[in-house]
Parts: C-alpha cells; sequence; structure tokens
C-alpha cells in the first residue's frame, strides 16, 4: 500500500524536568548548548488538547544541540504531576545519546549537577564503533543520556 505522507524532519526532543533552572545549567553549562528560544503556554485549550493533560500550564526552554534541538519543559500545573524514574530496560524509557569529545570532563561537569552514572564507562570491542567509550547517565528526574566518546584518531 503507498504511503500517503512522509516525515519532513525532526523538530525536537521534548524532555519534562523537575526545576528548568537546573536542567538548563546541565544542558547549557555542561553540554555547552545555546537556549534558542524560551516561553511559557498558560492553561487553555490549546496545551490541554496539545498535551492531553486538563488544566496544564508550563514554562520551556529550547537548546540547540548539534544537529538537534532539546525542548526542556517545567509544568506548573496541574498540581498531582508525579516523577517518573525508569530503568533502561523499564518500557516507556526513552535515552538519548551524544558523541562528545572529553569524556570524563563530561561526566565531572555533570556530577556536579547531581547526574550520576548509572553504570561505569564502557569500551567497544568490536564492531564499527571498536574502541568508543561509552556510558548512560541520569539525572534527578530520571531523564537519561548515553554519552559516546570515539577513539582518538593516530596523526
Amino acid at each position: 500500500m503507498p504511503r500517503l505522507y512522509k516525515v519532513l524532519s525532526t523538530v525536537h526532543t521534548g524532555i519534562t524536568v523537575s526545576s528548568l533552572r537546573n536542567a538548563t545549567a546541565f544542558w547549557t553549562d555542561v553540554l555547552g548548548f545555546e537556549i534558542v528560544s524560551e516561553g511559557s503556554l498558560p492553561p487553555g485549550d490549546f496545551i490541554d488538547n496539545l498535551v492531553g493533560v486538563a488544566g496544564a500550564a508550563l514554562r520551556y526552554v529550547v537548546v540547540g544541540a548539534p544537529g538537534h534541538r532539546i525542548e526542556l519543559l517545567e509544568y506548573q500545573a496541574p498540581a498531582d504531576r508525579t516523577v517518573t524514574r525508569p530503568r533502561s530496560c523499564d518500557v516507556g524509557s526513552v535515552h538519548i545519546a551524544f558523541s562528545v569529545d572529553g569524556l570524563d570532563a563530561v561526566l565531572a561537569g555533570a556530577a556536579e549537577l547531581g547526574w550520576y552514572a548509572v553504570g561505569q564507562v564502557q569500551t567497544v570491542k568490536s564492531g564499527p564503533k571498536t574502541g568508543t567509550r561509552a556510558i548512560y547517565i541520569r539525572s534527578e528526574d530520571g531523564v537519561t543520556v548515553e554519552l559516546q566518546e570515539p577513539p582518538t584518531q593516530p596523526n
């Protein structure tokens, strides 16, 4: 059956956080991304129908990552919001991965803001990413980021 549509591009990855200030510090101060836009969406039909939550209200910051944007969302309403902290194996768990130069420095900066490693840095032993160092880190909100450092190339 022919497809009557096509995906044109990726727009952003949205992440709900408990503190917009703390989250923005990680994405800008540690990862070095720039703030692209920020604002708020007050309660009303638009946001209720967009996110499927009656009485929703939020503030947001969009940061520009290399080739992508991350939308950080801090909801002010409704009052019955919860924090979920899924493990990587739990259905619905999501992570975003970045290739970095200076993995150990990124880990140190992230730790200063309360992010922690869920395991230990692993080195890929075979395949096209042989020599790549990788680790998952997680925020107090349960947001998971994978960091990959490609092997250094001989000069």
